[in-house]
């Protein structure tokens, strides 16, 4: 098969290379995870690899969702038109473009220590089994939490060459942060959801929605606290955690009326609450 123009653009629309937000709310806790380590900025090779790495896996990761997805997106309005389910590119080609990720992707870590290769295949797995969950549990937002967080444990190993207590501890507070904003994210299409059979954990906190996702973002931001407390952070650290809480309240706000369009927005604001964090940090290491 020749590849062409329009063929490049709908690998990366597969890729959502035209919505950023998955990449960002993966990159901020992998930046988070990188500065805190080596209680600075990173060596720039680790920077990069971890940086490309993220953009990678991210569009690897929408490939094999699209694909698990194929049969499912066509019955809800926002994802109907995507590449695969749409008939634009086959499986067989979302499989290829999956598997050139991923490759491209491992090929990256090879150039860090030992340790990392062998955390990164269980990288893969996550971000894998991830798509499918949905079919089995109502609680595939965990899963994504652990894929999204896994390079928080591989940031701390490509520098120290350990995992220390401080490392497990953020990689489980983001995980209730990312369960928190992807519960948010499943709120506007949980009407589309119970038609078709998706489980998710938006129809399982039903009328409780709001007040369970309250309740995860209280604990990540405890946790996050106690995370400044473990490095003995300085002012800025912990004024970027106290202002993120804003962000928190701001969700909230947009979730009110369960609204499908306000609940997106409480997502896609979760970029703003990262990136404030990683602000704190960075400035709490700065020289």
């Amino acid at each position: 098969m020749v590849v062409n123009k329009e063929h490049l653009y709908q690998y990366y629309l597969l890729m959502r290379m035209d919505r950023p937000i998955g990449t960002w709310l993966l990159l901020w806790p992998t930046f988070w995870a990188l500065w805190i380590a080596v209680e600075g900025i990173p060596a720039f090779d680790v920077l990069a690899i971890f940086t490309l790495g993220v953009f990678i896996m991210r569009s690897a990761g929408c490939v094999i969702n699209d694909y698990a997805d194929r049969n499912i997106d066509k019955h809800i309005e926002r994802t109907k038109h995507r590449p695969i389910t749409s008939g634009k590119v086959s499986p067989k080609e979302a499989l290829g473009l999956f598997a050139f990720c991923i490759s491209s992707a491992f090929f990256l870590v090879l150039f860090l220590n030992l340790y990392t290769v062998i955390l990164s295949v269980i990288a893969l797995l996550l971000a894998s089994i991830y798509p499918f969950m949905k079919r089995y549990t109502h609680y595939p937002q965990i899963v994504l939490g652990m894929a999204f967080s896994w390079a928080i444990p591989m940031g701390f190993a490509a520098q120290l060459n350990t995992i220390p207590d401080v490392a497990w501890i953020l990689y489980l507070v983001t995980i209730f942060w990312i369960v928190s904003y992807d519960t948010m994210y499943a709120m506007a299409d949980r009407e589309d959801d119970l038609k078709i059979g998706v489980k998710s954990t938006a129809i399982i906190f039903a009328d409780h929605d709001k007040l369970i996702i309250a309740l995860l973002q209280v604990i990540f931001t405890l946790g996050m606290y106690g995370v400044a407390w473990m490095v003995q952070g300085g002012i800025f650290f912990y004024l970027g955690i106290t202002a993120s809480i804003a962000f928190s309240i701001f969700q909230q706000y947009l979730i009110r009326n369960r609204d499908p369009k306000s609940c997106f927005q409480a997502f896609l604001n979760n970029h703003w609450l990262g990136m404030l964090i990683f602000i704190g940090i960075f400035l709490n290491y700065l020289p």
